[in-house]
Parts: structure tokens; sequence; C-alpha cells
């Protein structure tokens, strides 16, 4: 597969994306499905899955920045394309243009979207963002009712078309926690206040991985799928990714640099957090924080190597950490695995997540730009 040895790399499964797209699809079978690809496909590359997304069925890709979103445009991805976190003075009319529906919490982006469609001259496609409860982006109850209505007005004149209103959860990842039902009945509030003032929506659309895992209730025309697009489960909570039916997309793995023999009381790494307790052979795993390897999980993190999973021995440095073999053999070029596929005995990116005392979104997340990403299944 790999013609040129790599020191770190990511194997990307696009068959796993789409299986987990499909597999998604079956959880929310009378709503659409969107494909979220926000922060380059949570570290597994943007292009590649939103086209391996729509493969599956995904009839909707989200991203969160609208610069996101128009890259996908410059890459080919066609179809329906929506982003949701903006800024004033943002590129409102390269997304008109490119016919991205846009997501809208306050009067300023309302204002902003039609002064774009104007110059643009055609109609916006905007999704109305209702605050139900998460207290980020998304407009309050008590300002919903200007929204809507000027909302309304725009649409008359023609600048915008309302295609959707949409809300996020709090808390799903958690279930039976008391936000959810408070937040699904604020939705359905400000979502019957919006239709009966004249907005008649294509998507209405609340429920991220976690809610469409759980909470049937909360499909309702479109469910957003991101982390577990990827086939890593949302929440530990809520089961293994293979309990969930996904499977992981990212084996991020890596070309041992140096395997050596030290004597017993040897330091590893900086500040020598650890120290041999005998004589033991030491592999040095070419890959640090600057390639997105938590400095967190130093003296944690599990690696699978010569068929056993070891952690990390020391600190993690910003290129590099080492494994304690002991006993065992290895060669400079054996491949260690970082995270994977626990169906195959690999460590996961949650494991990691237990180590760093994170989560797994961050785990794929943070894998950096100079990891290269090779790409099975395409």
């Amino acid at each position: 597969m790999n013609e040129t040895p790599m020191r770190v790399y990511a194997e990307i499964d696009l068959d796993a994306v789409r299986g987990n797209v499909r597999a998604l699809r079956e959880r929310a079978p009378r709503a659409e499905l969107m494909a979220v690809v926000k922060a380059n496909a949570y570290g597994h590359g943007a292009p590649e899955c939103a086209r391996a997304a729509r493969q599956a069925g995904a009839g909707w890709i989200g991203t969160a920045t609208p610069e996101e979103a128009l890259a996908l445009r410059a890459a080919g991805i066609e179809g329906r394309i929506m982003c949701w976190l903006w800024t004033p003075g943002g590129p409102w009319r390269q997304a008109v243009e490119a016919d991205v529906d846009v997501s809208v919490s306050g009067m300023w982006a309302l204002a902003e979207v039609r002064a774009a469609a104007r110059a643009a001259g055609r109609t916006a496609r905007i999704q109305l963002k209702a605050d139900t409860g998460l207290g980020r982006n998304g407009c309050q109850p008590a300002d919903w009712e200007e929204l809507v209505g000027a909302a309304v007005a725009a649409q008359a004149e023609g600048t915008v078309r309302v295609t959707g209103v949409w809300s996020h959860f709090a808390c799903a990842d958690e279930p039976g926690h008391p936000s959810i039902q408070l937040q699904l009945a604020a939705f359905r509030d400000m979502l019957a206040y919006a239709e009966k003032e004249g907005v008649d929506p294509e998507v209405r659309h609340i429920a991220n991985s976690p809610a469409t895992l759980t909470l049937p209730e909360s499909h309702f025309d479109l469910v957003r799928c991101g982390l577990a697009v990827y086939g890593v489960s949302p929440a530990p909570e809520l089961g293994t990714p293979a309990q969930l039916g996904l499977r992981p997309a990212m084996t991020l793995k890596a070309s041992l640099a140096l395997v050596k023999t030290v004597p017993a009381g040897h330091g590893v790494s900086y500040g020598h957090h650890y120290t041999t307790a005998a004589e033991t052979t030491l592999a040095l795993v070419p890959a640090g924080y600057a390639d997105g390897i938590p400095r967190q999980a130093s003296g944690r993190g599990p690696v699978l190597v010569g068929g056993r999973i070891r952690q990390a021995a020391g600190r993690v440095a910003m290129d590099q950490f080492v494994v304690d073999l002991g006993d065992d053999t290895a060669r400079a070029g054996d491949t260690a695995v970082l995270f994977g596929d626990a169906e195959r005995g690999e460590p996961t990116a949650e494991d990691w997540a237990r180590a760093a005392d994170t989560i797994a979104y961050e785990i794929v997340t943070r894998i950096g730009g100079r990891v290269p990403r090779v790409y099975l299944g395409g």
C-alpha cells in the first residue's frame, strides 16, 4: 500500500465511512441524513469523506465555517451543503453564489445575508437556528418573534428563502438528562411559532450523532451526524462502535524509528518521569504532540507493537515518544498502531481519550496536517 515508508500516517477507510452512513440512516429511516465534515471531517479529510458519505446516501453535507463549505464546492462537492458558524463580515455573497444553505441566529446575520443576496442578484437559502437551551449560537426565545418576523418579510421580498429551522442539544450524549426533553419541547414551540407566522421549512432538525442513535422522537426531517460517521462512539455510555453498528474509519500508524537496549535505572524522555526497572528494550515512535498526539497522555497512551498493547513510557515530546518493550524484540521500521479498531485488537481513539482525560472527538480531530492521510476504499 505505502510504496515509500512513512514516519507516521493515518489510514482512512472510506468503506467504513460509507458503512457508517448506511447504519446511521437505518437508525433514522424517515429522516434525511447530514454528514458533518467540519474540522477536515474530524481529521479524516473533508472532500474525500463528503464524497463517500454522498455515495452512501447522505443528502446533506454540513460544515461549521463558510470557508469549509466553499472549499468543498471548490473541490467539486455538489448537492446541499449547510454551514453555521458566521461572524460579521463573513463571505456571505460567496456562500449565496455557491448555493450554500447558511444559518442565521440573529438580526445582524439576517441583515448581512439579505445584503449579500441583493448584491448577488439571487435568493439566499437560510436556516433559522433556535437556542433551545445549549446557550451557544442560536436565537433566544425572547428574540425569536423579531427574527422570524424579519425572515418572513425578507422571504416575501425574495431576498431569502427559509429552508430550515434547527437547534442543537446540550446533553444528548447523556441519555435521560432532563435538559433533553426541555430542549425538545422548546424546539417544538419555537418551530410551531415560525410555521404559524408563515415559515415552511424543508427540514426541521435538532438531532446530532447521540440523538440519532438514542432518541427517535428527535429525528424530525433530518439528522446531523458527525463523529459517528467516522465510526467513533459519541459517548462511551452509549456503547462501543461495534455495539452501535459502526466501524472506526481512521487507523493511526507509525514506523518505529529506533529500537535499543538500555540498562536498569535509565531515564526515558523529558523529566525522567519514567525510569527503567531492569535492562529492557525501548522503541522510539516518531510521532508527538506536533502531530496531534496528546502530551496529557504521557505515560498512559496505548500503542500496539509486536502484537501487544503497551503504554507510552515517559513524556510525549513534540515529535516522538518511547514505549518499553521489556524482553520483546522489534526492529526499526516495524509498525506501531496508536489507535484503530478494537475489533482488530488495536487501541482506540476512546482509549487515548481516557489516557488524556478528554473525549474521542478531540483525539481524531487533533491529528495534524503533517500526518499524511492514506485513503482506502476510494
